[in-house]
């Protein structure tokens, strides 16, 4: 039996922005991705501004990108922008060699890493009144 499939995309205000070939590895990366996805815009690039990791100024480029595509091509309020998803991918991984003692080599791998950000705008909750 085939099943049907819905889509059931919403009309959502999406930003997309992918940074590729960043000089660092997945592993690193994930960690500050981790801190700044779901916050607004202003605590993200506060919290990579004091970050004392170097890649952290890689991600607050990239976001600033995507902060300005939001602006200018979409006409979103940046005020309202959060950071609905940040993850990161593999991408090429570069091999050298370092001289070791007798004669030997042993391997330095050096990876690169793809960076997509995705900002969405923060939607009004009604509160509703007490129950009671």
């Amino acid at each position: 039996m085939k099943k049907n499939r819905i889509n059931n995309k919403k009309n959502e205000n999406l930003v997309k922005t992918i940074n590729k070939n960043i000089r660092s590895s997945t592993r690193k990366l994930t960690v500050i991705l981790k801190g700044i996805v779901g916050k607004k815009i202003g605590l993200a690039l506060r919290d990579l501004t004091f970050s004392n990791k170097r890649i952290s100024n890689e991600i607050k480029k990239t976001i600033s990108s995507a902060v300005a595509n939001a602006e200018n091509n979409f006409q979103y309020d940046i005020d309202k922008l959060i950071v609905k998803e940040a993850y990161c991918g593999k991408q090429i991984v570069m091999k050298r060699f370092r001289p070791r003692a007798k004669g030997r080599a042993s391997p330095i791998k050096k990876p690169y890493s793809n960076l997509t950000i995705i900002l969405s705008e923060m939607k009004k909750v009604e509160k509703h009144g007490t129950k009671s």
